[in-house]
């Protein structure tokens, strides 16, 4: 029998007993929308951290040094022993920026969350940062409006603010707030620029700052006297930070008088941090969906294989005629197997549309992006026949073994 041949009758069985049908596939079904579904999130989620996430945080390039580290995932005695690292200080920061050979900007950075007022007005939860005058060139900001401020602003410690987009829509609404006055802390600080959009990063909004230079008296709140939370590095290219790295544990190393067999006392993060440790929740993820998916399979395969063995018992005579009729046992065979392997295929089919289907879904309604990978819809295909044939090869044997005398003598 033709392969096309038998395709044609696997699906008018299919359409024939159409309960029986989806009863077979709905195993299949399940299974291959949940890998398509988790695996094309996960993908997007991967261009996301690499593209957006790692970028937006900590910029292309570029390394912070810290007390501790801003993603890690440590036990708990590590957590203790790190948290009695002493804090980064000013002088630290000058030393290492100091210490630097190859061509670089660095900034300074400390925050905290506050309430900024503007008249009647105010935002709440708004992060309040301290930072020195290169921060929007590391950040590689552009204003929507102003200019940020100046060296000898960041020097001298003026109580000058730029706003994010976010809070100055808040604040002013359609009015420009260059020039007008906001309150932190019972501080006014004068508007001079605002940050074009950032947008947002996993439903979190980038636009809800407010930059002030870090000597100014939002030092006072941010953190203890004469420390920051961390020191911005940026280079021209990726060896140069390498090399700035390098300097910058090498000077960090002697300020701590650490031994060459003791551990930093402080923390140089990248953005390479932040992939890694994306990438173990990534394995975790990879790990357990073959687990997760196996499990609808397996029960698909049962499914099928009882269903299609009671289609050989129910088709014994018509099995028995074809055999009168000349058809040879791998006929009966490939009948039956095409029949179990197209039943799996279309269930297949189903759940990649709707497994893209809820991806879409999930990517139009939530902060969770979707990136469709095409090896998921190759596995897909392959998986949903490969289950099929292999859960149709037992019914098909035994359909194929029987004997035309006997067969057509059944009722």
């Amino acid at each position: 029998m033709p392969f096309r041949e038998a395709v044609r009758l696997a699906l008018q069985v299919i359409w024939a007993q159409k309960m029986k049908s989806a009863f077979s596939v709905i195993g299949v079904f399940i299974g291959v929308t949940f890998l398509i579904a988790v695996v094309t999130i996960v993908e997007g989620m991967n261009s996301y951290m690499t593209d957006r996430f790692a970028g937006a945080l900590l910029g292309i390039n570029t390394f912070h040094l810290r007390r501790l580290p801003d993603f890690q995932d440590v036990d708990r005695d590590t957590w203790r022993r790190w948290r009695r690292r002493p804090h980064i200080t000013y002088d630290d920061a000058r030393a290492v920026v100091e210490g630097l050979t190859v061509p670089a900007l660095a900034a300074w950075e400390s925050d905290r969350r506050a309430t900024v007022h503007y008249g009647t007005k105010e935002a709440r939860d708004i992060r309040i940062i301290g930072a020195s005058e290169d921060y929007f060139a590391i950040k590689n900001w552009n204003l929507a409006s102003g200019r940020p401020f100046s060296v000898q602003e960041a020097r001298t410690g003026q109580t000058v603010v730029v706003l994010g987009q976010e809070l100055a829509d808040r604040l002013f609404e359609d009015r420009d707030p260059v020039g007008r006055e906001v309150t932190i802390r019972s501080i006014p600080y004068r508007v001079v620029g605002v940050v074009e959009s950032q947008g947002n990063l996993f439903g979190i909004s980038l636009d809800k700052f407010a930059i002030a230079p870090a000597l100014s008296p939002v030092k006072r709140f941010v953190n203890p006297p004469r420390v920051i939370d961390a020191l911005l590095v940026k280079t021209n290219s990726l060896q140069d930070l390498t090399v700035a790295m390098a300097e910058a544990e090498a000077t960090m190393r002697i300020r701590r008088k650490l031994r060459p067999k003791e551990e930093n006392a402080f923390s140089l993060e990248t953005a390479d941090a932040v992939l890694d440790f994306w990438g173990k929740i990534n394995q975790i993820l990879m790990i357990a969906l073959p687990g997760l998916v196996s499990i609808s399979l397996v029960v698909g395969g049962i499914v099928i294989m009882n269903i299609m063995l009671m289609a050989v018992a129910e088709r014994t005579r018509e099995i028995g005629i074809r055999k009168a009729l000349g058809a040879r046992r791998r006929d009966i065979l490939r009948q039956f197997l095409v029949e179990a392997g197209t039943l799996s295929t279309v269930g297949a089919g189903i759940g990649i549309g709707t497994g893209l289907g809820l991806a879409a879904i999930v990517d139009a309604t939530t902060f969770l992006p979707a990136h469709v990978a095409p090896w998921s819809i190759v596995v897909g295909v392959v998986l949903g026949a490969g289950v099929g044939i292999g859960a149709g090869l037992y019914p098909a044997s035994r359909a194929a073994r029987l004997d035309p005398v006997e067969a057509i003598r059944h009722e």
